[in-house]
């Protein structure tokens, strides 16, 4: 009995024994490593020379604009243009029965000869009395009304040749002519038409098209943030800026001609705020035209020491304020709080918040917060 008491508690004793040398002699666990520092791109902030622009919607107009109308009354006879073609200043437009018209004009032409005869029959006649008068052959009062007839004959012939200038000016009026070269629109007549002279609807309209202006909006305060900049020295006038004015299209091309800066309008709408500024732009392909909405590119000037930053790096916090991650010089990512003013191409034209040789991190923004430190893979210059 005794043995087989003893047996069991022996094995037991046995087998923890074994365990506790086991566990005795086995190895501490080694610590886990500290992750590797997550790697980012940056880009290196630089100063260089920064030509700023605006892009400003506009609608194109004409350069001359002129609505033909008749100057004389009568029938109209015949059209001699083809709508929507290009006219020469001078050119034949209209024909307006001038058969009225030629007869005044005869009859203008027969009382110029019939005052100058009288002219020459006035004229002999004082010539005489005034070799008579010295002979006391006339009375003084003859030959003074000789003389007197003789300046109302020369006022008659006057008077004859006004009067056949006014017929022949009317005669030529028949002919409606083009007053200025262009690109002729519609009609508003057909032959058989009656005409009245300076009647308010016009027979037709011609516009120069080449060149062609271009008239865009700016707002006021725009325009005095730009005179305020450009007083203070912040921005520098460009010597080409007024010959530098770019044109987008309405599908967002690029118009092939470059235009440039005429005038600024003297006053604001004060309905809007605007101010109208207006550029002329070569036209030789007629592909503006008059009525086209377009947005116009305008050199502002250039600022000295423009401090860029890629649009991808910059972000907005809570309250909207434009932010960036900066590498410091110990490897730290360190928040900045930035004032931006203004796109330029793809990257943000930054007034204030950064400083020339700043690290902006451009990649791996996600996987890093502030007081991290990080490791700098890739480092872009601004060229």
């Amino acid at each position: 009995m005794k043995t087989s008491f003893f047996r069991p508690l022996s094995a037991w004793m046995l087998a923890a024994g074994s365990a506790f040398v086991l566990a005795g002699c086995s190895e501490p666990a080694a610590e886990t490593p500290p992750p590797p520092a997550p790697e980012v791109a940056v880009h290196a902030v630089t100063a260089s020379p920064v030509s700023l622009t605006a892009e400003l919607p506009g609608r194109t107009s004409a350069y001359l604009v002129s609505e033909v109308r008749p100057q004389v009354t009568g029938i109209l006879q015949a059209r001699l243009f083809e709508e929507g073609s290009d006219v020469q200043a001078g050119d034949v437009l209209y024909e307006i029965d001038p058969a009225t018209y030629q007869a005044s004009a005869h009859s203008a032409k027969a009382a110029l000869a019939k005052a100058q005869a009288n002219l020459k029959v006035v004229n002999a006649r004082a010539a005489r009395y005034s070799e008579l008068v010295k002979i006391d052959a006339v009375s003084k009062q003859a030959h003074d009304e000789a003389v007197a007839e003789l300046q109302q004959a020369r006022a008659d012939v006057e008077a004859a040749k006004a009067a056949l200038e006014m017929a022949e000016i009317n005669l030529g009026y028949t002919q409606v002519k083009a007053p200025i070269s262009g690109r002729i629109g519609r009609s508003a007549v057909t032959p058989g038409a009656l005409l009245n002279a300076n009647q308010p609807e016009p027979l037709a309209r011609i516009q120069q098209l080449d060149p062609i202006y271009v008239d865009v909006t700016q707002s006021s305060l725009e325009l005095l943030r730009l005179r305020k900049a450009l007083a203070s020295g912040q921005l520098v006038s460009s010597d080409q800026a007024r010959a530098n004015v770019q044109l987008k299209l309405e599908d967002g091309t690029l118009y092939e001609h470059s235009g440039e800066l005429q005038f600024s309008d003297v006053s604001v709408d004060p309905g809007t705020g605007m101010v109208t500024l207006r550029a002329v732009f070569p036209n030789p392909d007629f592909k503006l035209l008059p009525g086209m909405y377009v947005r116009a590119v305008l050199e502002e000037g250039v600022q000295q020491q423009g401090i860029l930053a890629p649009q991808k790096g910059v972000t907005r916090n809570a309250r909207g304020e434009a932010t960036a991650l900066v590498v410091n010089a110990e490897g730290v990512v360190e928040p900045r709080v930035l004032r931006v003013s203004r796109t330029v191409g793809d990257q943000w034209l930054v007034e204030d918040g950064l400083e020339v040789g700043d690290r902006v991190i451009v990649e791996g923004v996600q996987k890093v917060q502030p007081g991290m430190a990080v490791r700098v893979v890739d480092v872009t210059t601004q060229e």
